[in-house]
């Protein structure tokens, strides 16, 4: 039976230069996001306050957009 990271190797023998460099920057992606969602739980803040961050975009454009409109009638 082939293990995963055997059927891996050859997968990645068959790749080109261009082909592993993007596999390579995707590995380190991935190991970029384990490392800082285990150390802050970034995912669990971001779903913890996602509904009241698009709430102050919202109010934030629309505040935004107002203080155009004023700008305009000057």
């Amino acid at each position: 039976m082939v293990t995963t990271k055997e059927s891996l190797a050859k997968e990645l023998d068959a790749l080109d230069e261009q082909q592993l460099k993007k596999i390579a920057d995707f590995i380190a992606f991935i190991k970029y996001k384990a490392l800082y969602s285990n150390l802050i739980g970034v995912d669990t803040l971001y779903a913890e306050f996602a509904a009241e961050d698009q709430q102050l975009a919202e109010e934030g454009t629309a505040e935004y957009a107002d203080m155009l409109k004023k700008e305009d009638s000057l």
